[in-house]
């Protein structure tokens, strides 16, 4: 054990924030904690650092650990370039480089004791620069600055001259390289490109000591973690598994809790009814009968009815006036900024209906591009065709199409005056704003609450296309479901870039990767693009060879999508059994568990040996069930 929560207690006056959260995390774990905004994620981690204290509980980590903390608004003020701020992690190690280097000045000059002397220390120096593997920190930094998405040439820029995100991503970078047996993240992929995103998984999948993060990047956590500690309604749940593994264990325990608790309510209901029909009779025997299942009813142990999950969108949107089937054309557009080239050679069209993604590394043109087409950007050359009867929505970052001064309501009434109410209450329903909720101020939501007006407001216009620029950022996963759900059962067609691959994953169709001489077509979800790209860097082959392969719709390729398509149901029904016999190994632990605590059970020291034998082994059937299951879904 490298980290202990036990019972912990914090309210702000009457709101009470986290209550009763406990859980233990061992060495080397890998850990995300998950829940809505709000849920107090941050707050945690600012208890399990000090920042802030508790009101009840404790916290509790073996003596000497180190816990490096990574908050979402961590900056870095230095006048260093990014090279020097970050060498600055190494300042013990850099000492010690430089008393060997005296000391080998020394050697020179020296003998007999005093040569001894100075080579014991040496030896010694040289040991705990091997210890601290000292040997290779410059590569160690090199390699940070590449991953966090700078170029060789940037390292020697000064930190005075980075933005914001720039200066997170240092502060990121310092934190990874100080190695610190407990590292705590904060939404660590915010201001990541995908490709840097990549990189930190690599780079926290083979981190040697312990990693807690709190991120609403699904595909992230499921790369990354192997525990999910889940906070919801102020109490901790946890679950051992990534967030796919979580999200269907989750969906499963809440069907049985409440399938449990209608359950109870149906017997209650028939006791009362038996007790309410007893006493009619009005007759000594049956008042007692009636007396005595009331006293039985009243012992009964009441099952909580389990919270309201937020509910999801259930609607079809359907745009009001119909596009032609060509939505969109790209032909050979090129954009130079100060006679310097942005991009060139971008081609590609968009036909009605479909979902398309447009990824890229940061500072290649995404946004750019989607200025063009909306004609806030002049291009330099090239064409961009929209078809017949195309009406553009766009969803940008900062939500600059509602006003801030507006309830929900007004806004959606003042933008759309012919609806009528029960329109409006139905429209907002479905993203989630019910009862009282509609009457809010605008200035008072969070950034994924403002995001589900603008996107509402962007269905109940005229667009038939639409065009979204990051429409995840600032959104909780609850939201992202809901803006996922809400692009699938939309049935217009839709341009959006995004960063969050299991977002891109559910909703996308087709994949534009954007470089600075090309765009590049992939016709499927990420998971598709993702293994047409590792084909490419995995085949020894001329270009013209993959391209003329990789375009090929003849029958082998469809052969080959049949077999593919086959191998993948096969994977997913051996998942499906490893946690179905995750779920049975489980449950019957728990309820040796229950055995071991009755009287008769523990008074017996033979009895209470033969349930623990059995406990035991089915531990470690469970671990290996784990292991067989891990081993599926990291492939």
């Amino acid at each position: 054990m490298i980290l202990s929560c036990s019972n912990i207690k914090k309210s702000y006056g009457t709101d009470i924030i986290l209550e009763n959260i406990s859980f233990t995390i061992n060495e080397q774990e890998k850990v995300a904690i998950v829940g809505v905004n709000g849920a107090g994620k941050s707050t945690l981690f600012k208890i399990i650092t000090s920042e802030i204290s508790c009101d009840e509980g404790t916290v509790s980590f073996p003596k000497g650990v180190q816990i490096g903390y990574f908050s979402q608004d961590l900056q870095i003020d230095s006048d260093k370039t990014i090279y020097d701020e970050l060498l600055t992690v190494f300042d013990n190690i850099i000492s010690i480089e430089k008393e060997m280097s005296e000391i080998e000045h020394k050697m020179g000059d020296s003998e007999n004791s005093e040569l001894d002397s100075l080579m014991k220390r040496y030896s010694l120096l040289s040991s705990e620069l091997e210890e601290k593997n000292g040997y290779e920190y410059k590569s160690r930094i090199r390699g940070v600055i590449k991953g966090l998405g700078f170029t060789e040439n940037e390292s020697e820029t000064p930190i005075t001259h980075l933005s914001g995100g720039q200066k997170t991503r240092i502060a990121l970078g310092k934190l990874l390289l100080s190695s610190p047996d407990i590292l705590l993240l904060d939404e660590p992929t915010n201001h990541l490109d995908i490709e840097s995103i990549k990189w930190l998984e690599d780079f926290l999948k083979n981190y040697k000591n312990c990693v807690i993060i709190i991120s609403h990047d699904r595909y992230f956590i499921n790369k990354t973690t192997t525990k999910i500690i889940e906070i919801e309604n102020k109490k901790s749940t946890m679950y051992n598994g990534n967030y796919s593994f979580y999200a269907e264990k989750k969906a499963i325990n809440r069907q049985i809790e409440l399938n449990h608790y209608i359950t109870q309510q149906k017997e209650i209901k028939r006791q009362e009814e038996v007790i309410k029909k007893l006493r009619s009779f009005n007759r000594e025997k049956s008042i007692k009968r009636a007396e005595s299942r009331e006293k039985a009813l009243n012992k009964m142990e009441l099952i909580d009815k389990p919270e309201n999950l937020p509910d999801k969108i259930k609607i079809t949107l359907k745009p009001k006036i119909e596009s032609g089937y060509d939505v969109l054309s790209i032909i050979d557009l090129k954009k130079d900024f100060d006679d310097k080239n942005l991009f060139k050679n971008i081609s590609f069209e968009i036909k009605k209906g479909e979902k398309v993604a447009l990824i890229g590394p940061n500072g290649v043109g995404k946004t750019t591009l989607i200025k063009m087409i909306l004609n806030k950007v002049e291009k330099t050359s090239g064409e961009i065709k929209l078809g017949a009867n195309i009406n553009i929505g766009y969803y940008d970052q900062e939500h600059q199409g509602i006003s801030m001064e507006k309830t929900i309501f007004n806004e959606i009434s003042d933008s759309f005056p012919k609806l009528t109410n029960f329109e409006i209450r139905n429209t907002l329903a479905a993203f989630v704003f019910t009862g009282d909720d509609v009457f809010k101020d605008i200035s008072s939501l969070s950034g994924g609450e403002k995001g589900r007006v603008a996107l509402a407001k962007i269905m109940l216009s005229n667009a038939n296309f639409l065009i979204l620029d990051e429409p995840t950022n600032h959104l909780d996963i609850n939201s992202k479901e809901i803006l996922e759900e809400a692009l699938r059962n939309y049935e217009g067609t839709c341009l959006y870039i995004s960063h969050d691959r299991y977002f891109i994953n559910n909703t996308a169709e087709k994949i534009i990767d954007l470089t600075p001489c090309k765009a590049v077509i992939y016709n499927g979800n990420y998971d598709y693009y993702m293994e047409k790209k590792t084909l490419i860097k995995e085949t020894p082959a001329p270009s013209s060879f993959l391209e003329k392969n990789l375009s090929s719709s003849g029958k082998s390729d469809w052969q080959k999508q049949k077999e593919e398509t086959a191998l993948k149901r096969k994977k997913e029904n051996l998942i499906k059994k490893a946690e179905k016999q995750i779920e049975e190994t489980e449950e019957k632990i728990l309820l040796l568990d229950k055995l071991l605590e009755k009287e008769d059970v523990y008074t017996n020291a033979q009895k209470s040996r033969e349930i623990c034998e059995e406990k035991n082994n089915l531990e470690e059937k469970l671990l290996q069930i784990y292991s067989e299951w891990e081993n599926l879904t990291s492939e």
